[in-house]
C-alpha cells in the first residue's frame, strides 16, 4: 500500500504547475515572477527525489495503472521540469516590466501542466485531454502580443493544423480501444508486443490507427506542408519560441516512441514517416541555408531536426530517436535563449577581423578535393563501425562520414587549417562519441527489437540517397552558385518552395481571420487572404 501510494508522486509536478498558472492569474504581477522561479526549483527538487525512488521500486509502482513509470516518461518528465526551471528563470528578467505578464505566466505554466499529464499519462483518455490542452494552452502564448499581424496569422494556422493532429489522433485511439477493449495504454502495448513475438500480422483497424499516430507525430512536428506556422510564430517572446522548438514540438517524436510496438509493424505507417520526414528534412535543412535572421533560421533547422528524427524512428533506431530528442532540446533551448546575442558575436568577429564565413567563397575545393575527402571519410566512418562492433542503418553512417567529410572540407579552407591527423583523430573521435551515446541510450532506455530496419534495405536506400542530395544540392548552392539553374533552385528555396503560401490560401479559405491594424489610424483590421514567408 504504501509503494501505491507512492506511485503517484509523479502527478504532485503536473498539479504544482497547474495550481502555479492558477495563482498567477489572480495575484499581483509584482510578486509572480518570484513565486514562479520558487516553485519550479521546487518541482525540480521533487523530481530528483522521485527518480531512484521510481527507478527501485518500478515494478511495484505499476499498480496505479494510470500513470506510466517507464524510462521514457521519467526521462521526459525529467526534461519538462528542467526546461520550466529554465525557462521561468530566464522569465523573471525577460518579462520584466510587461504589462500582462500575469497572463503569460498563467498559460506558461498550464502548458508546463499539460505537458507534464501527456508524458506521465498511462490512459488514453487523459493522454489526448492533456494533448489537447497544450495547444490550447500554447495557442494564447503564440498570441501574447495581439497587436502583430504575422503573429496573429501564424497562431491562426497552428490551430487549425493543431486540431487536425488531435483528430487523427482521438480517432486512432477510438480505434484502439474498440481493437484491445482497454483504455490503459500499457495493456494495449503489451498485447502489440506479444503479436509481435508471435508472429501475428497487425489487424487493418491497426494499421490505420497507426498511420493516424504517425500523421498526428507528422503534424506536430511541423512537418512540410505543415511547417509554416512554425517559421512565423518567433514573432511570440523569446522564452516561448525556446518552449515550443525545444519542448512542445519533441512531442512529435515522444508520441511514436511510446507507440512504437503499434507504427514500427506498420508498413504504411513506417513509410508515411520516411517519405514526408525525409523530404521534409530535405527540404527545410536546405531553406536554412538561405535565411539571415538567426530565429528564423532556427526555426527551419527545427522542421529539419524533427523531420530527421522522425526517419530515425522509421529506421528502426529508436534509442537515436531518444538521444537526438534530448540533445535537440536543450540546445534550441539554449540556441533561442542566447538569439539575443547574435548582433554582440558579430561585432565581436568584425572588431577581431574574422569573417564569419572564413574563406570559404575564396578557397573553392576542386571535384577532386571533393571526392578524396568523402572517400576517405567514408572509409574511415565505416573502419570504425567494423573494428568496434557498432550496428544499426547504413543511413546514419553514410550521413556522419558526409558530415565529417563537409567539416573537414571547411577547415581546410580555413586560415588556420589543422593538420591531417588531428582531423583523423577528431573524426575518429566523433565516431565512437555517437555510437557509444547510442549504445548508453539503448542501456537506460531498453526498447523492442521491433521494426529495426536492416542494411541495403529499402528504406535504409531511401535515407542514403536522401542525405546523398541534401549534400550534393548544399555543395552546388555554396560553390557553384555562378550556374543559372542553381541560381532558380536557390530563389525557391529562399521562397521556402511556396508551400506556405499554397497552405495559408487553403486555411484563409476556409476559416478567414481578421487580423490587428498594423497603424493607429486605421480603424478597421485588414482582412488577410495571402502570406508570404518570414524572408
Amino acid at each position: 500500500m504504501p509503494l501505491v501510494a507512492l506511485s503517484f508522486l509523479p502527478i504532485f509536478i503536473p498539479i504544482m504547475f497547474f495550481l502555479g498558472g492558477w495563482y498567477a492569474g489572480r495575484t499581483n504581477t509584482a510578486s509572480v515572477p518570484q513565486k514562479a522561479v520558487w516553485l519550479s526549483r521546487s518541482l525540480l527538487m521533487i523530481f530528483l527525489l522521485m527518480f531512484p525512488i521510481s527507478y527501485v521500486f518500478a515494478d511495484a509502482w505499476q499498480a496505479s495503472h494510470w500513470i506510466r513509470h517507464t524510462s521514457l516518461s521519467q526521462i521526459m518528465l525529467g526534461l519538462v521540469t528542467i526546461m520550466g526551471w529554465v525557462l521561468i528563470t530566464f522569465s523573471r528578467h525577460y518579462m520584466a516590466g510587461q504589462t500582462r505578464s500575469k497572463r503569460y505566466y498563467r498559460w506558461l505554466m498550464f502548458t508546463l501542466a499539460s505537458v507534464s499529464v501527456t508524458v506521465t499519462s498511462n490512459h488514453l483518455v487523459v493522454f489526448w485531454l492533456g494533448w489537447l490542452g497544450i495547444s490550447l494552452s500554447l495557442h494564447n502564448l503564440l498570441t501574447f502580443y495581439p497587436d502583430r499581424p504575422r503573429a496573429i496569422l501564424a497562431a491562426h494556422k497552428k490551430f487549425i493544423v493543431a486540431r487536425l493532429a488531435e483528430l487523427a489522433l482521438l480517432v486512432a485511439f477510438v480505434l484502439l480501444y474498440q481493437t484491445h477493449g482497454s483504455l490503459y495504454i500499457s495493456d494495449i502495448l503489451n498485447t502489440l508486443t506479444l503479436q509481435a513475438d508471435a508472429n501475428i500480422e497487425l489487424s487493418n483497424t491497426d494499421h490505420i490507427a497507426a498511420t493516424l499516430i504517425a500523421l498526428a507525430a507528422l503534424i506536430k512536428c511541423a512537418q512540410l506542408p505543415f511547417h509554416g506556422w512554425l517559421i512565423q510564430v518567433v514573432e511570440s517572446p523569446t522564452p516561448i519560441s525556446a518552449l515550443l522548438h525545444a519542448g512542445v514540438i519533441n512531442l512529435g517524436g515522444y508520441l511514436v516512441l511510446l507507440f512504437a510496438p503499434l507504427v514500427a509493424q506498420s508498413s504504411y505507417a513506417i513509410w508515411l514517416l520516411l517519405l514526408i520526414s525525409g523530404l521534409s528534412t530535405l527540404a527545410s535543412a536546405l531553406v536554412m541555408t538561405t535565411r539571415i535572421s538567426v530565429k528564423v533560421r532556427l526555426a527551419w533547422s527545427t522542421s529539419a531536426q524533427m523531420g530527421l528524427m522522425l526517419m530515425e524512428f522509421a529506421l528502426g533506431l529508436y534509442e537515436l530517436v531518444l538521444l537526438h530528442l534530448l540533445a535537440h532540446s536543450f540546445y534550441k533551448a539554449y540556441s533561442f535563449l542566447n538569439s539575443g546575442n547574435a548582433i554582440n558575436d558579430t561585432l565581436r568577429l568584425t572588431l577581431s577581423g574574422a569573417s564569419a564565413n572564413g574563406r570559404l567563397s575564396e578557397n573553392k575545393p576542386t571535384l577532386t578535393a571533393w571526392f578524396s575527402v568523402i572517400a576517405l571519410s567514408t572509409a574511415g566512418v565505416f573502419l570504425v563501425r567494423t573494428l568496434f562492433g557498432f550496428d544499426g542503418a547504413l543511413s546514419t553512417w553514410w550521413l556522419l562520414a558526409l558530415a565529417i567529410s563537409l567539416l573537414v572540407l571547411q577547415w581546410r579552407a580555413s586560415e588556420h587549417a589543422p593538420s591531417l591527423l588531428s582531423i583523423c583523430v577528431v573524426s575518429i573521435f566523433l565516431c565512437v562519441i555517437y555510437a557509444t551515446l547510442k549504445d548508453t541510450v539503448r542501456v537506460m532506455f531498453p526498447i523492442t527489437h521491433i521494426g529495426h530496419t536492416d542494411a541495403f534495405s529499402l528504406a535504409d536506400l531511401w535515407a542514403i540517397l536522401l542525405f546523398s542530395l541534401l549534400f550534393i544540392i548544399n555543395a552546388l548552392l555554396h560553390y557553384q552558385v555562378h550556374l543559372s539553374w542553381v541560381r532558380r533552385l536557390s530563389i525557391t528555396l529562399f521562397a521556402g518552395l511556396y508551400l506556405d503560401e499554397w497552405l495559408t490560401r487553403l486555411v484563409l479559405r476556409i476559416w478567414p481571420v481578421t487580423l490587428p491594424a498594423r497603424a493607429k489610424d486605421q480603424h478597421n483590421a485588414p482582412h488577410y487572404s495571402h502570406s508570404a514567408n518570414d524572408r
